[in-house]
């Protein structure tokens, strides 16, 4: 596996959060934001102009909680949440209550089987089977039962040991066009780093654009690759660097 260039032309950078820039943790409350971080996505924010931006299927509310001392350009809810560099909110135009048979489900599920939970974000709804993997296809029958009566308006999206039901319109891929067509994102190279299939969206979206879409951890793939989020960071370190 070859090293992952530097962009040689101005650039923009998009990071989905866990297991990209925090190591994955049994619950979305257990990750840990390591010290030095927030410093370092800061100098990235200097380096691009401001053209950094967190696209991640946490709420911004969330993201806010993590890294709210830097109020950065943020997609949360898989793009259903989007705030651009200027500050202006953008949410999905959906009814909450649209979801509420399916919460009741997934709560009866919860009810049922130990290892589980459900996390409400309110435009969307997520499983988290982490303590419950031997369930894993049980659980993916039984969630798309609940949800078929929302199709299309509603997609099912797989992760690493959850199940969400998301807007289907949106997604990390019309996020990150959402952002290139805003300063300080336009006419510069994009850079996608994310670990999980719900990435593969924003990986497609810098492709168009000739842009970098790097790969983290085993479970996607790319052009280029990196092994974790220690990896990552080391990466960001050079990106960081005044050139």
């Amino acid at each position: 596996m070859h090293a992952v260039p530097l962009p040689v032309n101005s650039w923009c950078l998009f990071l989905d959060v866990d297991g990209t820039l925090l190591e994955l943790a049994a619950s979305p409350t257990a990750v840990v934001v390591q010290p030095g971080l927030l410093d370092l996505l800061a100098r990235l924010r200097t380096a691009a102009g401001g053209a950094l931006a967190l696209v991640s299927g946490r709420t911004l509310v969330d993201l806010d909680r993590l890294f709210g001392a830097l109020h950065l350009p943020s997609a949360g809810l898989h793009g259903g949440e989007r705030r651009s560099a200027s500050g202006e909110t953008h949410v999905a135009d959906i009814v909450h209550a649209q979801l509420s048979e399916v919460r009741d489900g997934l709560n009866e599920l919860v009810s049922r089987h130990r290892g589980l939970m459900l996390e409400d974000k309110g435009a969307g709804l997520a499983l988290h089977f982490h303590g419950a993997r031997e369930l894993e296809h049980q659980l993916r029958a039984e969630v798309a039962l609940l949800a078929a009566p929302l199709v299309p308006t509603y997609a099912l999206l797989d992760g690493h040991c959850v199940i969400e039901v998301k807007p289907a319109v949106y997604s990390k891929d019309s996020a990150v066009g959402a952002f290139l067509r805003e300063a300080p994102f336009i006419g510069r190279t994009p850079i996608f780093i994310g670990d999980d299939v719900t990435d593969y969206g924003g990986f497609e979206a810098v492709r168009r654009e000739g842009g970098l879409a790097i790969a983290v951890g085993p479970r996607v793939t790319s052009e280029w690759w990196l092994p974790g989020p220690a990896a990552v960071h080391r990466w960001l370190e050079q990106l960081a660097e005044p050139r």
